[in-house]
């Protein structure tokens, strides 16, 4: 099924706009107040599906893919947060709208974050799920694996430039199974099918080269974090259970906010636990 046929089987609409010198693809539905939603590696807007009719109850609900993501243009530079936040900034003008509450999720949370930080004119509220904004305690993560440490081997592959796409091209079905399978507690909460989504849109040499750009540019986004002031606005994170990264960067990166914690998930929350996720942003969005 195309995005479009997707969207529809969802009550949602697909869509495109010209912003920032790129092209994004979106997924819009709903009414009331809007909501933007931003997801992450190797995922697309379709990691959003569960929640989205929901949500879809409450507000007007606007479903990214970031620059490089699915259906979004891929473009060989960019892919720093700060320009990807200059994105969605531009998105929501485009759209007619002043504000909009915002949640991300992995790479999605971190560019919620520097669009909290670099216009903070137009988020309301920011929800990060189970990932904060790169900051200097990412250098300090080890190679080789550790007991009780999370053991982030792809933050180094993807560091690679070429090699990705020559080892995945045509096999990425394979990094989707062994992701999902080590990340879920639930290994059916993402189906056969919500993988061959994922697949298809990650079976490219372009797109692979596009999410690598994600983790390329963590020294970037190092160096702008230390820029920002804390956080003001209203801030609520959810970690996944055995989550150690997020609680405490968002005591350094916020001044002040809620913390849920979700048990019995890995880190695809939103795939995984879509009920408890919906009842946390309601309850926070309002």
């Amino acid at each position: 099924m195309s995005d479009a046929e997707l969207a529809a089987s969802l009550g949602f609409r697909s869509e495109y706009a010209d912003v920032n010198g790129t092209r994004l693809h979106y997924v819009i539905g709903g009414a009331g107040d809007p909501l933007v939603l931003m997801g992450g590696w190797p995922h697309t807007w379709w990691e959003f599906h569960k929640v989205m009719r929901p949500l879809a109850e409450h507000y007007r609900v606007i479903v990214v893919d970031i620059r490089g993501m699915g259906a979004s243009a891929k473009p060989e530079t960019g892919y720093d947060k700060k320009t990807m936040a200059r994105d969605i900034h531009e998105l929501v003008r485009s759209l007619g709208y002043e504000r909009v509450d915002v949640a991300g999720t992995d790479i999605g949370a971190m560019v919620a974050h520097s669009l909290a930080a670099n216009h903070p004119d137009v988020v309301g509220r920011l929800a990060l799920l189970d990932i904060p904004h790169p900051e200097e305690s990412l250098y300090a993560l080890t190679m080789l694996p550790q007991d009780h440490q999370p053991f982030l081997w792809w933050f180094a592959f993807n560091q690679l430039t070429d090699l990705p796409q020559i080892l995945l091209e045509g096999r990425v079905r394979p990094l989707i199974d062994h992701l999902c399978d080590m990340m879920l507690v639930d290994k059916d909460a993402i189906s056969d099918a919500d993988r061959e989504i994922y697949t298809r849109a990650y079976d490219s040499p372009d797109a692979i080269r596009a999410s690598n750009g994600w983790y390329q540019t963590f020294g970037q986004d190092i160096r702008d974090e230390k820029t920002y002031a804390p956080l003001t606005l209203p801030v609520l994170g959810i970690a996944s259970e055995d989550n150690p990264f997020l609680e405490p960067a968002l005591r350094k990166q916020t001044a002040g906010f809620r913390f849920e914690r979700i048990t019995g998930a890995g880190h695809y929350l939103v795939e995984e636990k879509p009920d408890e996720v919906v009842a946390h942003l309601v309850k926070f969005f309002g």
